[in-house]
């Protein structure tokens, strides 16, 4: 069972749906795999919870 993992920002669930949808439809294009074998995990993660070039994303959104 292939398995794909997203780690991103909070979104509205039709983008989820848009999001899982071309992610399984791209491996399978490019793997051969049927896909209703494909998994699709969405980790959401608030700005306050991420750090990029050793800032909060919070902070950086702010500047």
């Amino acid at each position: 069972m292939p398995t794909i993992f997203f780690y991103g920002p909070e979104l509205e669930t039709d983008k989820k749906r848009d999001l899982i949808r071309s992610f399984t439809e791209a491996a399978s294009a490019a793997t051969g795999i049927d896909k209703s074998a494909f998994v699709v995990y969405l980790r959401e993660s608030s700005p306050d919870q991420v750090g990029v070039g050793g800032e909060l994303l919070a902070d950086r959104r702010k500047k």
